[in-house]
Order: structure tokens, then C-alpha cells, then sequence
């Protein structure tokens, strides 16, 4: 089975991945192995026979050599394949001595025999390492594969097929608990009658409950809500937030583009105008919706802008590291950036001056002032436009992460005030460059981040200052606040919106739970603080631009 992005969103069943962790009870962890390690000198090539623990010949000896070599143009790069023939073992060899030369943990990696793995993404899975962060949590938490056709689609337009409802997942045990987190506008989900929207609860799929406990209603279950391609229909039992009875709802699975910046607002409050925004994905197509996002605050409040900003990010687990820096850079503005390192990146030992990618000289990634450019959507050369704030009060949850945490990690390194509003983030300094041979493109860690003042050890993630002892992370400012499906996001009544103004109008945050003292009441039902909202792995990583 080739590992895509429906396959990691399925919710029961195992999924060649090597993520640590459950979204439903039965969905297996994968371990990985560690050690070894070695030098780079010849051997001989023999499809496999000549392997020698700990020698590696460079990866371009094998690289296109495939079993089943593709034809055609490249859309990612308008040529032609450059697939030859060549066998699994070519395959794995490649992957073998490309994780060796690129892999930051190289030599936390068990040498195994190409030869002996018949199975090209199953022999991927064991070049990780099985290292454990100080937590007690996997090193590497996101070490996969996308057949790259899929790629290259969600990668530049954030297209997939689904209905148009990211779901969230409160309760990946029975009793099942499965909810709308948002919608795409001009979707499946949004065009019905009556539109599904956030708090809705899925009761049941195609007729069977959502507890069930046969392998056939779970089967049932993963093939609705992550079907695997357009066209495909589905009745789902749906009971909406403030309704008694449930409705069944019959949608069909389109190609669904997301939008990457949504709810766009502002909030005129007694101490001044605050913006609000949901962040939800740093594809190539956010470059403009955030330009635009921006150029809308500044013409508010009678063209004087905003005060403050709430940028929400509770869904949003990363993508172009270079969307994190443009976007961090219209925060904080030209005077707070100029001459400041956003995030600089570290390969592993055999790499400490150049890029072993582009073979260019390492040098830190900037706050990007200007736009980039192809894959980006806006037209390149042009200024940003910037809030030139001095904090900024950042909404999160479990999914927010990668490149996400780097605009908090990279705007506290020049001393833009973060205040985190939310639970703690996924934790993940860590990224790596796209890879694609042979028609599956490959994503392994290959650097690590730090901003300008040198940090980036935050593997357990960033945590509110009242996040309860043990379970907290990197801790900076800010108030532990359970997610709110009461309310839809960018509503005031939302509880981490309102915490948020709140904690900006002087009150504090008095326990972890996220009940405040005063005048905000949080809503009791439909609140979890651990809430899952998968997404692809490719939207929870950093990714560079080659």
C-alpha cells in the first residue's frame, strides 16, 4: 500500500507510517529502529549482493532507477521523467544512502540489508531513529511518503478529495466523539440546504453507528469520512450544534481546494481594534490570502489598523517554512526584522557549512521582505505589507505545529511578545526538503531550526504559563484553554478568543482548565482540551524550497 494523504487521515487500521501514536483505538503505532551509521566509499553494485553494514555508495548511483519507471512530463518540473529501469533493491539502496548522507540523525539508524525488503516503503519505515525526546517521546514523530502526483497537488493548491469539513476528533475511543472543526466555502459540506458547520456531531456512516465495534462498520467508518478519491457517496448521520433530533446528510467527495486563511475580522473593543484570522495550512496559495489578510487590517479603524492581533493556528500544522517567515515578517514589520535571522538550519555533522540539498552554503533564512514568487501565488518582487506589532496572541492546540511553531519561535527571537492561547503544540523544530524518486516522493528529517537568539530545543512544544506541572513544554505567557465547539471560530463567545481579549484587557488566567475569573463564562459542554484534527503529514512539517 503506498502511503498518500488519505491514508494518513484513515482513523482505524494500520497506516505504513511511522508516526508515534493512536487517532482510534485499533490504528497501530509503527516503531521504527536506531544505530549505525558509516563512511561513503565504493562497493560493489550487484542489485544488492555486494552489502556491507556501514558503507554506502553516493545516492545518485541508484537514484531513478526504478521498478516501474515513469513517463511523460514532470509537472513539478516541466521535464521528463528521468526514471530508468531498475528493481526494489535499486530503490532501497537509494533511500539507504540518501537517508545516510541526509538524515539528521544518521547514525541512530540500523543498517539493514536492501536486498533482503521486497517492499520499497516498508524498508523507508525503518530508516528513522528510536530515540526518545526528554518527555519520553518519539525523536521523530513524522518520517513518511506520498505517491508524488498527490504531492505535488496538495503541495501547490492544497487540493485533496473529501467534502469540504476538516472533522475533529474529541474522543478517538468509544464513546466515539467525532466533530465539524470548519469547512471549506463552495464545497460538498457547504452547499447542502442547510451547510454543515463547526460543533456538528457525526452519529453515524452509511448506517452504521459510530460506535461500532465490527471490523466492517470500522471499515465502513475510515472509507467515508477519508474516502480515497472524487465521486464516491456517503450518508452521514449528523446531529447539528443546538439541535435535539439528527438529520441524515448524503454528500458526494469532490476535489476539494482548502483555503488556507479564513475569518478574516476585526473586533472593536473599549481598549482599542484587535484583528482576528485563522491560519489553517502553509501552502503555496496562502502567500496571497495572507497579503490580502494583512492589507485588510491596515485599511480598518478608518485606515489607522489594528492594535493587536489574534492570529489562530489551533489547526494549523505547517508547511513552507518560507510562508512562516513571510507572514512573521509582516507581524513584526521592517524596523523589528531588519538584519534578524527568522530561523537558521542545521543539517547533521557531515554538513555543517553547505546544504547537502542545494548544495549551496548555509546561510539563516531572513524574514522575508519581499514576495518569492513561484510555487507562491502572488506576483514576486513586491513589499509586504506589515502590522509592525509588538506581541502578538496566538491561538493553539495539539495540531499546531512545525511551521507554525516557527513564526512563535522565530518572532520571539527578536522579542515580538508571543502570548500563546490554547494547549500545548505538537513540538517539531524539525523539517526536511521533499524528495521524489521513482514516482513516490519521500520525506525524512534533515534539519533543525533555531531563531535568532539561538533557540529551537522545544520537542515537547510551546505550553500557556498554567499549563499543569508534567505536562507542560517550552512554557511562555499566556492562559491553558480548552477547545470551545460551542461557538464557530472568529466568534467573541469562543473560548479562546474571548480568553485571548480577555488576557489582553488585564485579566488572568486562573486554571488550566481555561475557566477565567470575571467576566468571561465559558461554556461547559463541547469543550476538550487534547482534540485531534487530522491532517496529511505533509501539513504538520517544515518544508524548504529547493
Amino acid at each position: 500500500m503506498k502511503f498518500g494523504l488519505l491514508a494518513a487521515q484513515s482513523l482505524l487500521g494500520t497506516v505504513r507510517l511511522a508516526i508515534k501514536g493512536t487517532i482510534l483505538a485499533s490504528m497501530l503505532s509503527l516503531a521504527a529502529c536506531g544505530g549505525g551509521g558509516g563512511v561513503s566509499i565504493p562497493i560493489p553494485d550487484g542489485g544488492g549482493s555486494g552489502f556491507q553494514p556501514g558503507v554506502f555508495l553516493d545516492s545518485d548511483t541508484y537514484a531513478a532507477q526504478c521498478q516501474a519507471p515513469r513517463s511523460g512530463i514532470n509537472p513539478a518540473t516541466n521535464q521528463s521523467y528521468p526514471d530508468i529501469q531498475g528493481t526494489t533493491t535499486d530503490e532501497n539502496n537509494y533511500l539507504r544512502s540518501y537517508s545516510n548522507e541526509t538524515y539528521l540523525w544518521y547514525d541512530e539508524i540500523t543498517d539493514q540489508d536492501p536486498s533482503a525488503y521486497d517492499d520499497t516503503l516498508e524498508y523507508f519505515d525503518l530508516l528513522v531513529t528510536e530515540e526518545l525526546t526528554p518527555s519520553n517521546q518519539p525523536k521523530d514523530k513524522f518520517h513518511f511518503t506520498y505517491d508524488s502526483e498527490v504531492w505535488y497537488q496538495l503541495s501547490q493548491g492544497g487540493v485533496s478529495a473529501g467534502y469540504g469539513a476538516q472533522w475533529a476528533v474529541l474522543s478517538p475511543t468509544v464513546p466515539r466523539d467525532i466533530r465539524v472543526a470548519y469547512t471549506e466555502a463552495n464545497s460538498p459540506a457547504t452547499n447542502l440546504p442547510q451547510p454543515l458547520a463547526r460543533g456538528a456531531i457525526v452519529t453515524s456512516v452509511d448506517g452504521f453507528d459510530i460506535n461500532t465495534d465490527t471490523q466492517e462498520g470500522i471499515d465502513a467508518l475510515n472509507a467515508a469520512l477519508f474516502p480515497s478519491g472524487v465521486g464516491e457517496e456517503h450518508t452521514f448521520g449528523i446531529l447539528d450544534l443546538g439541535a435535539a433530533n439528527e438529520r441524515l446528510v448524503t454528500m458526494t467527495t469532490a476535489s476539494i481546494t482548502s483555503a488556507p486563511v479564513q475569518n478574516v475580522d476585526v473586533i472593536n473593543t473599549q481598549t482599542g481594534v484587535v484583528g482576528y484570522m485563522s491560519f489553517n495550512d502553509h501552502i503555496a496559495t496562502a502567500e496571497q490570502a495572507l497579503i490580502n489578510a494583512v492589507n485588510f487590517f491596515n485599511a480598518s479603524n478608518n485606515g489607522q489598523g489594528i492594535d493587536d492581533l489574534v492570529l489562530d493556528l489551533r489547526y494549523n500544522g505547517g508547511g513552507y517554512l518560507a510562508i512562516a517567515s513571510e507572514f512573521a515578517y509582516m507581524i513584526a514589520g521592517a524596523a523589528a526584522t531588519a538584519g534578524q535571522t527568522f530561523e537558521e538550519i542545521q543539517f547533521n555533522d557531515k554538513h555543517p557549512v553547505t546544504n547537502p540539498i542545494t548544495g549551496r552554503a548555509l546561510s539563516p533564512t531572513p524574514f522575508y521582505s519581499q514576495t518569492l514568487g513561484p510555487p507562491f501565488n502572488a506576483i514576486p518582487g513586491q513589499a509586504l505589507p506589515t502590522l509592525d506589532l509588538p506581541r502578538v496572541y496566538v491561538i493553539t492546540g495539539g495540531g499546531t505545529c512545525s511551521a507554525s511553531e516557527a513564526i512563535m519561535n522565530g518572532l520571539r527571537g527578536i522579542d515580538v511578545e508571543v502570548i500563546q492561547i490554547g494547549s500545548t503544540t505538537c513540538g517539531k523544530p524539525y523539517g526536511f526538503y521533499a524528495e521524489d524518486n521513482c514516482g513516490t516522493t519521500y520525506f525524512t528529517i534533515q534539519f533543525r531550526g533555531v531563531n535568532a537568539k539561538n533557540f529551537g530545543d522545544y520537542t515537547d512544544g510551546f505550553s500557556p504559563a498554567n499549563t499543569p506541572a508534567g505536562e507542560a513544554g517550552t512554557v511562555i505567557p499566556g492562559c491553558s484553554v480548552a477547545d470551545d465547539f460551542n461557538e464557530q471560530l472568529g466568534s467573541v463567545q469562543e473560548d479562546r478568543l474571548a480568553m485571548a481579549l480577555a488576557y489582553r484587557d488585564g485579566q488572568s488566567c486562573t486554571a488550566p482548565s481555561g475557566l477565567a475569573s470575571g467576566a468571561v463564562q465559558f461554556a461547559q459542554p463541547l469543550r476538550n482540551a487534547n482534540v485531534v484534527v487530522p491532517k496529511s503529514p505533509w501539513l504538520t512539517n517544515r518544508i524548504l524550497l529547493p
